[in-house]
């Protein structure tokens, strides 16, 4: 599952487009909130949070899944905010099962049983905020959501941080029922695995470590390079596991699934083919001291 941006001082509370009593809210524990008492409520939550509280922690290369339900029949949109403030829509997506309806009291898990991809955990270590928002009617994200050409894709988010995205959703929701909507959250942390393979123990107020920018920046949004050979470099701290995890996570979300990965040159080479259909993809990253090397290549 996938730039920084401030995340809202705690308690801070802002009031966005709206009427009167009745504007939509910026929580830096909720990302939105309706100021308006509904019956309506939707729950969202990790496999690792059964219970729906808590933080949960995960670290790269980890599969991570999630749930969300409603108490009435509703329209729920689900968006992943990352600890740079990069933000993807989940739900809807254009693969088979990827409506977004749901009936009242059922749950909706991702990815679900036979779905194409798979949401695997990668970098930038930090907090990341799952918002699921549910409206009895239908929403349209025109301004904050695009989907291009291809059938089995997830959409192009045009906004980026918590606060942008809330301030996109006030103007979204302003003019539905105002009793007519609800959000929930759920978080989850992504830290770096410790010896013996398990996330290590999360510390309070986690700082990720500094990262130079790489020479070429990598592509915003897994499309970049699906439908073209592409390669970059750049220099950073950390594992090969980690950013092949990170790129083979973008390739899984178009709908590949890797069926070969190889490792050479004492662990600093990673080579792994995918294929989605007749599409075939390699995946190489290569690992020279504190550069990397990531090149995809098309069949």
């Amino acid at each position: 599952m996938r730039p920084p941006s401030a995340w809202l001082i705690p308690g801070l509370l802002c009031s966005l487009l709206g009427t009167a009593g009745a504007a939509p809210r910026v929580s830096a524990q909720s990302i939105i909130v309706n100021p308006v008492p509904t019956s309506l409520s939707v729950r969202v939550w990790t496999d690792r949070t059964p219970g729906g509280t808590g933080t949960a922690i995960y670290a790269p290369g980890d599969r991570i899944r999630l749930f969300t339900s409603v108490n009435q029949d509703a329209y729920v949109y689900l968006f992943n905010v990352d600890p740079r403030g990069n933000v993807d829509l989940i739900l809807p997506n254009r693969y088979g099962g990827g409506g977004n309806f749901l009936k009242a009291n059922t749950t909706k898990v991702f990815p679900d049983a036979g779905d194409p991809f798979s949401f695997d955990i990668a970098t930038p270590y930090g907090l990341n905020r799952v918002l699921a928002l549910a409206s009895r009617t239908p929403l349209n994200l025109g301004q904050i959501a695009s989907w291009g050409a291809k059938q089995n894709t997830f959409a192009t988010v045009n906004v980026q941080g918590q606060e942008r995205l809330a301030q996109a959703l006030s103007i979204v929701v302003t003019p539905v029922d105002q009793s007519g909507w609800v959000s929930g959250t759920a978080s989850y942390s992504v830290v770096p695995r410790a010896v013996g393979g398990r996330p290590a123990p999360l510390r309070p107020a986690p700082v990720p470590p500094v990262r130079p920018a790489p020479t070429r920046p990598a592509p915003a949004h897994p499309e970049d390079f699906l439908d073209r050979d592409w390669q970059t470099s750049f220099e950073r701290q950390g594992r090969v596991e980690d950013v092949y995890a990170e790129y083979a996570a973008r390739l899984r979300q178009q709908g590949y699934r890797q069926v070969e990965r190889r490792e050479n040159g004492n662990g600093l080479r990673l080579r792994g083919e995918f294929r989605r259909g007749q599409d075939r993809v390699t995946l190489e990253v290569r690992q020279q001291g504190g550069r990397f090397e990531v090149k995809v290549t098309h069949r």
